[in-house]
């Protein structure tokens, strides 16, 4: 079975929002063995839409709609719906009087604008949106199954998990689909390729291998898809260990987390401890950690620093290496990374020092350069980087790099 997903709103396709949507709602439907053959993001046009819905239902036997729920004039998508299937409208009770639930709740006059959000076409199934005033659409029209829903993502996600999915459970016979992932990292894609190629090539039919590379790392995901459950994850298992067997110092982790992830896994299995010390990277390595539940129990916290003030008085970086070598340097950065694991008692430090850009370069500094250092209770290491001008790539880049050094230290001195 075919899923296909369509996003509405102009403010996707100019960029001020991102589409979280479609990427989360992707996840969900994999999980209950249904694949999305296409996402698109149509404007807030209805010609644009029909158009979509048209193309969406030659392929896919579910389709998804988000966004253009909303009351004023520009949310059209129900009114689109409705020419689309040809339908009237009707005025459903239960979503008026949930709408003046709401309305009374945080005490606001209701206007005609909002009574309107209860006007469905009226051939729809309407599914009570519990955390908005706009229903949720469920249509079976063309031999297909049509879904609206409204594009707020908390109450997308909830209407998802509570009706939708049970509903397309219960109206399909869905396949299984299995994934194994194994996180690697310090290889490239390339040179990782030519290490599994032969067992690459042994891998039968429904066994399905892809390369998700990203900065620093890269995710070997196998897909296999059947109907017995325990034998799928058994015979994917038997070809997983053989990659990891052939690649295993690359190795981080064998499920689908982040890098950041696995290092705080690492630490809390061996009760290790780790701060930061961020000059360029302006907290961004502490927010990835910190996005993390449970990282308080491995990650104690860290500092930004980016003046020589606040080097020198808050992580004891010396004021005669900051006039010799400068900020970004090896001297400097080893003594940001000394000064984290000292002033927060922790035992690993990781400091970031650089030219992030697009300006502040020097003939011997270009915008890019950045230097990292790892320090713990047997020393302190310290790698120089070239970037490029960029300034957000810089920054993304410099935390990876941090975090692949942190591993490679972690794993380096493991007792």
């Amino acid at each position: 079975m075919l899923a296909e997903i369509i996003t509405i709103g102009d403010e996707i396709l100019i960029g001020q929002i991102v589409d979280t949507n479609s990427a989360w709602m992707a996840k969900q439907l994999n999980l209950i063995g249904m694949k999305v053959k296409q996402i698109t993001s149509v404007s807030d046009d209805a010609d644009h839409i029909i158009e979509a819905l048209q193309e969406a239902e030659k392929r896919a036997d579910v389709i998804l709609i988000t966004g253009g729920l909303g009351p004023t004039k520009d949310d059209i998508t129900k009114v689109t719906l409705a020419k689309y299937f040809n339908m009237g409208f009707r005025r459903d009770e239960e979503t008026l009087n949930h709408v003046m639930e709401i309305f009374a709740r945080v005490n606001r006059p209701m206007i005609d604008l909002n009574r309107k959000q209860a006007d469905v076409p009226d051939r729809c199934t309407v599914i009570k949106n519990k955390n908005g005033t706009a229903p949720c659409m469920w249509f079976e029209e063309h031999g297909k199954i049509f879904v609206s829903m409204p594009g707020v993502p908390f109450e997308m996600m909830y209407l998802m998990d509570d009706e939708i999915i049970p509903r397309i459970r219960k109206s399909f016979k869905l396949p299984v689909i299995y994934h194994k992932t194994i996180l690697t990292s310090n290889i490239g894609e390339s040179f990782l390729a030519v290490e599994i190629e032969e067992i690459e090539d042994r891998l039968p039919a429904h066994i399905k291998l892809a390369y998700l590379p990203r900065l620093g790392q890269v995710r070997l995901r196998l897909s296999s898809t059947g109907t017995d459950e325990v034998l799928l994850k058994e015979e994917v298992e038997v070809y997983a260990q053989q990659m990891i067997a052939k690649i295993r110092k690359y190795v981080v982790a064998e499920e689908d987390i982040a890098l950041e992830k696995a290092i705080l896994n690492f630490m809390e299995q061996r009760k290790l401890t780790l701060s930061t010390a961020e000059s360029c990277t302006g907290g961004y390595i502490a927010q990835l950690i910190t996005q993390h539940p449970g990282c308080s129990s491995v990650y104690e916290g860290g500092a930004v620093t980016y003046s020589y003030e606040l080097k020198k008085s808050v992580l004891g970086v010396l004021q005669e290496t900051l006039e010799k070598y400068g900020a970004v340097s090896e001297e400097t950065v080893k003594e940001m990374a000394l000064g984290a694991i000292k002033h927060f008692k922790t035992d690993y430090a990781v400091a970031v020092s650089g030219i992030a850009g697009p300006d502040g370069g020097l003939p011997d500094k270009p915008v890019g350069t950045v230097w990292i250092a790892v320090a713990h209770a047997k020393g302190v290491v310290a790698k120089v980087f070239s970037f490029g001008n960029k300034r957000a790539q810089n920054i993304e880049r410099s935390a990876s790099a941090a975090l692949s050094m942190i591993l490679n230290e972690l794993q380096q001195h493991e007792d």
